[in-house]
């Protein structure tokens, strides 16, 4: 009906294919049916509180051991390029952060996309260029922001493994510390969901509270730019959401 994009699937090549993916993956969409059947005229289970958007997810503290990576912004990016890194043995290279150390904003988004890579840089490409005009409406730019991604590599068809979803919301959780910005601005549902532990379409609208090793700081979900592209009508809201941002760092 206009908001959901419709392909031509015949052929559908792996490009296309993971491309599609990428589009619901990012706008919150995880699977395509649950792995039980759903009894639909049982009663609703009781709900768990909801949680303040004041006190996000991510001041729970992680079984991982935070203490094993290194404590220092220059130890550390050389960690997430090296074969220790969780990342390590996907295929293709892995993209390090850029910006300034003490960025008043850092921008995480989920992973490298696939011409991230040529281009040497997190968000290039059409994305990237969207992301620039973003950063200009704000009153920032590349050189003024943090930009790091919870994966150092893209994955395959660009989703986060499962077994490895908590340790590097760890990771990303620690990079926040290094950093230790005023605000943090999540681009992605992956992004959402490793800094605020919950789904984007959840997170956004509010700005949330998130606990690092070095103090606090305030953190607004909104769509990846590769989203804004397909679904431009998503604009509007999008720009809720930095101004947001900007209330955040001048308040």
């Amino acid at each position: 009906m206009g908001a959901i994009p419709t392909f031509d699937t015949a052929p559908l090549d792996g490009a296309l294919a993971a491309s599609i993916l990428d589009w619901w993956h990012d706008a919150g969409v995880d699977l395509l049916v649950e792995d039980e059947p759903r009894d639909w005229r049982a009663p609703e289970p009781a709900r768990a509180p909801a949680l303040s958007p004041q006190h996000s997810p991510a001041a729970a503290p992680i079984t991982a051991p935070v203490a094993l990576l290194p404590d220092t912004l220059e130890a550390f990016l050389a960690w997430r390029l090296s074969d220790a890194a969780p990342e390590a043995t996907w295929d293709g290279v892995s993209l390090t952060a850029t910006g300034p150390a003490d960025a008043a904003l850092m921008v995480l988004v989920d992973c490298p996309d696939r011409e991230d890579g040529e281009a040497g840089q997190i968000l290039s490409g059409a994305p990237g260029r969207l992301f620039d005009r973003m950063l200009v409406a704000m009153g920032q730019s590349r050189e003024t922001v943090h930009i790091a991604s919870v994966c150092a590599r893209r994955p395959i068809a660009g989703r986060t493994p499962a077994g490895l979803e908590a340790r590097l919301a760890e990771i990303a959780l620690h990079h926040v510390g290094l950093i230790a910005p005023r605000g943090l601005l999540l681009l992605g549902n992956a992004a959402s969901r490793a800094v605020l532990g919950t789904e984007l379409t959840d997170a956004r609208g509010h700005s949330h509270v998130v606990d690092h090793k070095s103090g606090n700081c305030r953190a607004v979900a909104t769509f990846h730019p590769r989203f804004l592209i397909e679904k431009p009508m998503a604009k509007a809201e999008s720009w809720k959401d930095l101004q947001r941002v900007m209330g955040e760092l001048n308040a």
